[in-house]
């Protein structure tokens, strides 16, 4: 289990830089445009990239972010419970949250085949097909899915409820003897 929780984690953290190159990218983007634009010259489809990689950038946060506890939750009506309720309440937020990302994941991969299938193309200059961009945010609805999954399971086995709870060093998704 230690192997598997190293390897998810690892995933999550794979996700997060890519993530943070992406917003690197989309800065570099923007300014070769303002630059290109002073200078007099227009480069095709730099509008369409920097937007790509936002996408993207936004999509393959999420399973880190959400692993770090930085998503909006139901913290405030969750915490007004004690004990077992808690736990339920935890656990039925959890699986809701995990289905709507396991939707939202096959919405996405679903949308890949589709677009390369009818060989979609974006309407920019570039003329880019659309499921290059698209696998970015196929990969991390399926990377949030997962990710909601994994706490899904160990909320279940009796990890701390609370993501900011676990020990010093250890992943927030550790399952902890109490």
């Amino acid at each position: 289990m230690a192997a598997l929780r190293r390897s998810l984690d690892g995933l999550y953290l794979a996700a997060g830089a890519l993530a943070g190159l992406c917003l690197i990218a989309i800065g570099v983007l923007v300014l070769l445009s303002i630059v290109t634009r002073v200078m007099g010259f227009y480069v095709p489809g730099l509008t369409a990239y920097a937007g790509y990689a936002m996408a993207c950038g936004s999509f393959l946060a999420l399973a880190y972010t959400f692993g770090k506890g930085g998503h909006i939750r139901v913290e405030l009506f969750l915490q007004k419970l004690r004990g077992r309720r808690r736990r339920a309440a935890e656990l039925w937020c959890l699986a809701i949250g995990t289905f709507l990302a396991g939707y939202l994941a096959w919405f996405s991969v679903k949308m890949v085949q589709v677009s390369h299938l009818l060989g979609d193309v974006s309407e920019s200059a570039d003329a880019t097909p659309l499921w290059i961009p698209q696998i970015g945010m196929a990969v991390g609805a399926v990377l949030l899915a997962v990710a909601l999954a994994d706490r899904l399971i160990c909320v279940a086995l009796g990890a701390p409820l609370d993501i900011q709870s676990a020990p010093e060093g250890a992943p927030p998704t550790d399952i902890v003897a109490e």
